[in-house]
């Protein structure tokens, strides 16, 4: 696994550095060895912020982010999230792997830890919509978002005629993802 750790407006200590890597470090039964974990380390007044990216060889990436006043307490909380999110993952792995279906991904490994059992997780979809998209510019689309009041829009890039997404932003503004 390799940890690329970076410091936004502020300066990352040898400690800070120690204490990501050894938490992060338990995470590694669940990874490839090549798998790129970046963290991002930021302070705003007395708030401390640490996001994490599990960017796997093959697979899902996987995210977690926490804000805390203490940054050992978010690192420990941003560890819990990852750890869940990859207890998760394996276990679906497996009940395909023990169902026959085809595995996309590598499968993964279980040291000898105790880990609580969790609740079967069940991915149910509530709701199919279907809706004609006319070419639209990001900004109309923002506007649209708006219009309708959602936290996020799809819609056809005019520029580039493929699939496009808007979004609010948590601290404010927009975004937009669009296919590479």
């Amino acid at each position: 696994m390799n940890i690329i750790i970076s410091g936004k407006q502020m300066e990352l200590t040898d400690g800070i550095k120690g204490a990501i890597e050894e938490k992060l470090g338990r995470l590694d039964f669940y990874l490839h060895p090549e798998t790129e974990v970046k963290v991002t380390v930021s302070a705003k007044k007395a708030r401390q912020k640490i996001e994490v990216t599990i960017i796997p060889i093959s697979g899902p990436i996987i995210r977690a982010e926490d804000i805390e006043e203490n940054l050992y307490a978010a690192i420990d909380i941003v560890y819990d999230k990852l750890n869940k999110q990859l207890r998760r993952y394996k276990n679906r792995l497996q009940d395909r792997h023990q169902k026959n279906q085809s595995i996309r991904f590598e499968t993964v490994e279980t040291p000898d830890v105790e880990v609580e059992e969790e609740d079967d997780f069940q991915i149910t979809i509530e709701r199919n919509k279907k809706f004609d998209m006319k070419p639209m510019s990001a900004e109309e689309a923002v506007l649209q978002m708006e219009l309708i009041e959602h936290d996020f829009y799809m819609f056809r890039n005019i520029d580039t005629d493929e699939i496009s997404i808007v979004y609010k932003r948590k601290t404010g503004g927009y975004g937009l993802i669009e296919h590479e």
